[in-house]
């Protein structure tokens, strides 16, 4: 009997990547020679596709001459970078979702409104990298609540959230800081478009005896997506291409459900699933 495929009900590209990638094939179109700072998303499919376009990835502004265009990455930069690129002479295209320049507005109102700033996020993502940037050196990165010291204490903190990160580790960081600070400022700071997709992901994993979870193997997001995944009980496998798909994987398998990062454009999310169909057919 063939199994049942279901794709997640929110699964695939989020708004700021879409923006984000419109404007770098609208750079691209113009002939003109651009570069991201970084890979513009966590996809390397669609920095490939990119760079065939013409739009290459550079990991520093002063090697781009007067003119060129530097498109800033979703993720965002430090502070001081785009004054920095602006000044070389080169034309910047800021394409830093709107959501990730809300955390850094966030955390920059908590630290000149004298708080102590905490940051829920993986230290070395370059979101997390750029939020700190408009906090301030003093500002403290933590990625769960046991990484807070033992013996922390403050009269005022100020929390803001990496946009991928989930809401179980915001509420369980919050329950740890009640009892070490006199006043708590939180901004929930989680993408609503994330929200949607891990729950989305949840939801049908529990009723799915396999999930493929697509996307970037260096994305938060999916990461995170296939976390939830394996978690909700369901055998789970993480995979960018539909080559990494294997047929023994659905072997005797009635259900099997497919998401995907909000790195992953629809037709890579289409390509998948045909490959599934495929393999099961």
């Amino acid at each position: 009997m063939t199994p049942q495929i279901r794709i997640a009900r929110d699964a695939g590209v989020c708004y700021g990547v879409e923006r984000a990638l419109k404007l770098a094939q609208g750079a691209a179109a113009t002939g003109q020679k651009a570069s991201t700072l970084g890979p513009l998303i966590h996809n390397p499919q669609v920095v490939a596709e990119l760079a065939a376009r013409g739009v290459a990835v550079t990991d520093d502004p002063v090697k781009l001459a007067p003119g060129e265009t530097l498109i800033i990455r979703t993720h965002g930069v430090e502070a001081a970078l785009i004054e920095a690129a602006q000044a070389r002479g080169l034309q910047v295209i800021d394409a830093t979702c709107p959501y990730v320049r809300k955390v850094q507005q966030a955390a920059r109102k908590l630290a000149a409104d004298g708080y102590e700033v905490i940051i829920i996020g993986e230290p070395d993502h370059p979101e997390v990298i750029a939020v700190r940037s408009h906090a301030g050196s003093d500002a403290r990165v933590i990625s769960s609540a046991d990484d807070l010291p033992a013996d922390f204490s403050a009269r005022k903190v100020g929390v803001v959230v990496q946009t991928t990160q989930t809401l179980e580790t915001l509420q369980t960081v919050i329950r740890a800081l009640l009892p070490c600070c006199q006043e708590l400022r939180v901004y929930n700071t989680i993408c609503d478009a994330t929200s949607k997709r891990q729950e989305a992901t949840r939801e049908l994993a529990h009723d799915s005896e396999v999930m493929v979870v697509v996307g970037g193997h260096n994305s938060g997001n999916t990461t995170r997506l296939a976390q939830i995944s394996r978690e909700a009980g369901a055998h789970t496998y993480h995979i960018e291409r539909p080559d990494e798909l294997d047929a023994a994987w659905f072997d005797g398998v009635g259900r099997i459900g497919v998401t995907a990062g909000a790195s992953t454009p629809a037709e890579h999310l289409a390509a998948v699933v045909a490959r599934i169909e495929e393999l099961v057919a």
